[in-house]
């Protein structure tokens, strides 16, 4: 007999942590889970793809995970018995149409380009490279306010470097834009690269895919509760009552319903967006946290590849211009490298493309909001305790952490621990 008193509870969304917590929850609560579009999942977003010989399933938001830095994620999918393959994690630049490129997918993808080999500026980059990952580490210890870019100059790291290697594969792993890498604090930029193997040129993690896309995962962890989720649904407020200790939801379809608690499994800015009632303290701390829109197009250009085939890699970072100042990162990822797509065709998914893919060969175009992890983000979720839980109102998602889907996951299970519950899984 659980000991947990049974509660009425809404949950805000179902990307993978509002998911996580649908299932933590709904053994020992009465859950209801509220979601304005009309399918389930939030990045976890799989497309169907027509091919010659049957359907492709092409994931254009969650694509791969790995059991050292995903350990929750990996327990679940073992519990789901979510079927995985094998993934590859290369990365390659292409800059102003082929006027540099490289890739690490092959022993020789760095000399896809030539003309690398007699290039300064690229030897320079690769002896920075062994550099940055000799004594990087000696900035997981360092003030939280110092950046990124304070870290480049004072280990004297040279343009070729931050611009087309640190950067880029920075700006393509929190999909954002180039220049604002640097304002990125040092210490949490270093510690996930550490943590992933990333400063290292042999200790990386082994990365997986769900075969049939991350639909299927998301198919099996609704099985339990999928009655419980109103698609089609959004919340317009959420407010507390004044007396009687519950907190009032109203829908987008003009229902009201009152519950004991709420989680808000969504970004920041919307939970604060639909709080009628917030405090100065969950005011103050959830504005802090912004976001960067990011475009997501499905394709079969490759124009959006290198130009040399040699560099052509799982992702990969363009650049009409040696210098990069656009808004907003653009870059590609190279499906049939990432998942066992059952296809010859080429199937690409890029993010804020710089010029138009040609329309014939265009499957989807999708907008993705992504956290922003600046000085400001970080401050703001260390100061995320004092709001869990507390009257009523509990958060949880990717941008409690690093942004990532076991960030999100990890979030949930943390939620539900604190509310006495343990994962059986």
């Amino acid at each position: 007999m659980s000991s947990i008193e049974r509660k009425k509870i809404a949950i805000i969304g179902t990307g993978i942590s509002g998911l996580g917590a649908a299932s933590l929850l709904h053994p020992h609560h009465d859950i209801t889970v509220y979601e304005k579009n009309s399918y389930v999942g939030g990045h976890s977003r799989t497309v169907t793809v027509p091919g010659e010989a049957g359907d492709i399933p092409v994931d254009t938001g969650f694509i791969v995970f790995n059991n050292r830095n995903y350990p929750l994620l990996t327990r679940l999918f073992a519990h789901l018995e979510v079927p995985v393959a094998r993934s590859d994690m290369s990365f390659g630049v292409s800059v102003a149409g082929g006027w540099l490129e490289y890739g690490t997918r092959t022993a020789g993808g760095l000399i896809a380009q030539k003309r690398n080999l007699i290039r300064p500026a690229f030897w320079r980059m690769l002896r920075d490279i062994l550099t940055f990952n000799s004594k990087a580490r000696t900035y997981l210890e360092a003030d939280p306010d110092v950046t990124l870019g304070d870290c480049l100059d004072e280990l004297g790291m040279g343009r070729w470097f931050r611009d087309y290697y640190l950067l880029a594969m920075g700006g393509a792993i929190w999909s954002t834009p180039v220049e604002d890498m640097l304002d990125f604090p040092a210490q949490s930029f270093i510690r996930f690269f550490d943590n992933h193997g990333l400063l290292t040129v042999n200790d990386h993690p082994e990365w997986s895919t769900v075969k049939g896309g991350s639909r299927e995962y998301v198919r099996r962890l609704i099985a339990p509760f999928e009655k419980n989720i109103r698609l089609d649904c959004g919340v317009n407020a959420v407010q507390r009552e004044e007396a009687g200790g519950g907190v009032i939801i109203s829908d987008s379809r003009e229902e009201m319903a009152r519950y004991d608690e709420v989680v808000f499994a969504c970004h920041a800015d919307q939970a604060l967006r639909l709080m009628a009632d917030a405090t100065g303290q969950e005011r103050d701390i959830l504005s802090a946290f912004r976001y960067q829109p990011n475009r997501a197009v499905l394709h079969g250009d490759t124009r959006f590849l290198p130009s040399r085939r040699a560099a052509w890699s799982s992702w990969v970072y363009l650049s009409d211009e040696r210098a990069d100042t656009s808004p907003a990162v653009s870059l590609s990822y190279w499906m049939n490298n990432l998942q066992p797509l059952p296809t010859d065709q080429t199937l690409i998914v890029t993010l804020n493309p710089g010029r138009e893919p040609d329309p014939a060969q265009v499957y989807d175009d999708f907008l993705f909001d992504h956290p922003v992890f600046d000085a400001a983000a970080l401050r703001a979720q260390k100061a995320m305790p004092t709001l869990q839980g507390r009257d009523r109102y509990r958060f949880c998602g990717a941008w409690l952490r690093y942004g990532f889907h076991e960030d999100a996951l990890a979030s949930a299970v943390a939620m539900a621990e604190d509310m006495g519950i343990q994962p059986s899984w």
